[in-house]
């Protein structure tokens, strides 16, 4: 038998529920998946280049374990009302001066710093802020939150929500601006999201989004699409040649394509062939004439 506890310590209950279930993790799992969605094309509106979040994984650990494996980041503290309590949405340096230098005029080129001025900070929250309507939108099948900055902190050390060995459940996003990679992560503890736990089902989660969507939700859908970038390009033609001839390319050369000097040309969107056209001038631009749609 064990011995009994002493005085002034805890006595913990082990049969206490405060873990998530299989079922309740995968719930939160595809809300957040949302929520990376539209995070993504919020921000692809905003900073006026492609924006891909994709949630990586989604754990429960100790609030502690948490901290220890972060470090050189933003934190923000948030408030998710009516719920009680608050969370924690980490950024890397790295991925807050990428976006900072977006927003100043920049290509999106990341700093190697991890101090914030007064200038950077209110750029970091107007981010931030348009990052929430998204987790709005995606909780809105579970609880209509108001998530809202409580603080921003740049140590670990201050950043206290939850006592170190309260459970906690943590999503790992990475960010994709241009050719930078970075990681965000999201952490909730587990008192917080207690008053909802029954409405966690997939079950559940699914009967309330086959609902009409709010009009709230798709104005801000709908913004986000139309405001979107994406890449285009034409397809002049192609060709194969040997690798010995290609090492030896010089400028003067000239490749045969397989493509007709009558035919069509492809415009490609991302990589996907969408409609054939002509070059044409106009003015002293080079233009492409949209002729027809190419069916999938």
């Amino acid at each position: 038998m064990g011995k009994a506890p002493q005085a002034g310590y805890e006595v913990y209950d082990f049969r206490r529920p405060d873990k998530f279930s299989k079922e309740q993790l995968r719930t939160l799992q595809m809300l957040h998946e949302t929520f990376a969605r539209l995070a993504g094309s919020s921000l692809s509106a905003y900073l006026r280049t492609t924006v891909n979040i994709d949630l990586i994984s989604l754990e429960q650990v100790s609030y502690e374990e948490y901290l220890r494996s972060i470090n050189q980041s933003v934190f923000t503290i948030l408030s998710l009302p009516p719920l009680s309590g608050q969370a924690v949405l980490e950024i890397e340096f790295s991925l807050v001066f990428t976006v900072i230098d977006r927003l100043l005029g920049g290509v999106g080129k990341a700093i190697s710093r991890t101090v914030l001025t007064d200038i950077e900070r209110p750029l970091v929250k107007q981010t931030v802020e348009r990052m929430f309507q998204a987790l709005k939108s995606a909780w809105e099948a579970v609880v209509i939150v108001n998530p809202g900055i409580e603080g921003m902190e740049t140590s670990a050390q201050f950043v206290q929500v939850a006592p170190p060995n309260d459970i906690v459940v943590t999503m790992l996003f990475e960010v994709r601006i241009g050719s930078q990679r970075n990681a965000m992560s999201l952490c909730i503890p587990y008192l917080v999201l207690k008053p909802i736990t029954a409405k966690l089902s997939a079950q559940k989660w699914f009967s309330n989004s086959s609902r009409k969507l709010n009009p709230a939700a798709r104005r801000m859908l709908t913004y986000s699409v139309n405001q979107t970038s994406v890449d285009c390009s034409i397809r002049l033609g192609s060709s194969k040649i040997d690798v010995r001839d290609f090492v030896c390319l010089q400028p003067g050369d000239v490749l045969r394509l397989e493509q007709k000097v009558d035919d069509d040309l492809h415009l490609l969107v991302g990589e996907v062939p969408k409609f054939t056209g002509k070059p044409a001038l106009q003015g002293k631009k080079l233009v492409f004439t949209v002729n027809d749609t190419i069916e999938e």
